[in-house]
């Protein structure tokens, strides 16, 4: 079901703090997603996130969480969609930080399919965006970032829908902004979407290879998600 962007704006109960007054500037739709979670040591990450975020933890853990999806319809507030560059396929290697009790996540990396959506995007946004060879069909979901040596590749099937989410499902997908840290500076994206609709995700195949640092992401997720997707409504960046 698709929403108008006031049946979007209307809905708040399921946050934990109010989106801005001010108008938005951005619509976007996160599309097909598939997640990847990994409980991960504190300590390894915290050489990848500033000092001046907080890791949030939940039962004393942190984690990481690889994210496969299509973005779609991206696009400013008055301006169309232009579906060459608005839609691509994206994976994001995030994890899960909080400041001034506004728990969002923290990018690692971002990868997009084309070069000119890739240039765009770390262009207007400030995040760390690079173009990355991706494929995708109906049940599977391909990627090789040969400078980087990140790879995914992915056979899969969707199960069953969760109805009811625990702590952990809430923790790892309910996140209303996002942070980005350019030389001292910090700054933080406010977002608005209805809550992810989730589903189990089932595994045919999976290669998984993702290295920063210290922090090693292989083929053995410790938690795993599917969702159709969510639309976003999301403002400008506000420095900290």
């Amino acid at each position: 079901m698709e929403y108008s962007i006031n049946q979007i704006l209307e809905q708040k109960e399921h946050r934990s703090w109010s989106y801005p007054s001010k108008k938005w500037s951005y619509y976007q739709e996160w599309n097909n997603a598939l997640f990847f979670h990994y409980e991960v040591d504190k300590n390894i990450l915290q050489d990848l996130v500033p000092d001046n975020l907080e890791i949030d933890l939940i039962n004393g853990k942190a984690w990481v969480s690889v994210v496969a999806f299509a973005m779609e319809r991206i696009r400013p507030r008055f301006l169309p969609s232009v579906s060459s560059i608005s839609n691509f396929g994206e994976i994001n290697v995030r994890t899960y930080v909080t400041k001034d009790n506004k728990p969002g996540v923290y990018f690692l990396s971002i990868e997009a399919e084309k070069l000119m959506s890739a240039i765009l995007a770390k262009s207007l946004s400030g995040l760390p965006y690079e173009k990355s060879t991706i494929k995708r069909t109906k049940n599977s979901y391909q990627a090789q970032h040969s400078l980087k040596g990140f790879s995914l590749g992915v056979d899969y099937h969707i199960g069953m829908e969760i109805k009811h989410k625990n702590e952990l499902d809430l923790f790892l997908t309910e996140r209303y902004c996002l942070y980005l840290n350019k030389g001292k500076d910090l700054f933080r994206y406010e977002i608005q979407h209805l809550p992810w609709n989730l589903n189990q995700l089932e595994l045919d195949y999976l290669q998984l290879d993702y290295k920063l640092g210290n922090l090693i992401l292989d083929s053995n997720p410790n938690f795993i998600h599917y969702s159709t997707g969510v639309q976003v409504v999301a403002w400008e960046k506000e420095k900290l």
